[in-house]
């Protein structure tokens, strides 16, 4: 089973692993030498995440962390978030109001 991205298709690239011993010449050493080079895989960062498709239904899916964080996924909401209900704040009148500054006083 390829592990790829479900949404962008972003699969696995192909690299190298350098091994290098030695001290860098900016650390006082005689500089760094390269002892090895091996091939190796830069995987993507796969999350299993529930995710709603089309009309309404949930499926689990493999999913890059960029496509999570890109917003090209949207996640599945088991329960809407809580919310306190609105207040409305009636304002004051004319009367009510009290006035304010150096002349204030009568």
């Amino acid at each position: 089973m390829p592990r790829s991205c479900q949404v962008c298709n972003k699969g696995f690239s192909i690299g190298n692993q350098v091994t290098i011993r030695g001290k860098a010449k900016y650390l006082g050493g005689v500089g760094t030498k390269i002892t090895g080079i091996t091939k190796r895989k830069f995987k993507p960062n796969l999350q299993r995440l529930r995710v709603t498709v089309g009309s309404g239904t949930n499926t689990t899916v493999l999913v890059c962390t960029q496509c999570i964080k890109g917003g090209k996924v949207t996640k599945l909401v088991r329960q809407k978030p809580f919310r306190l209900p609105k207040v409305e704040k009636a304002k004051p009148t004319a009367e009510e109001a009290v006035p304010s500054g150096p002349r204030a006083r009568p």
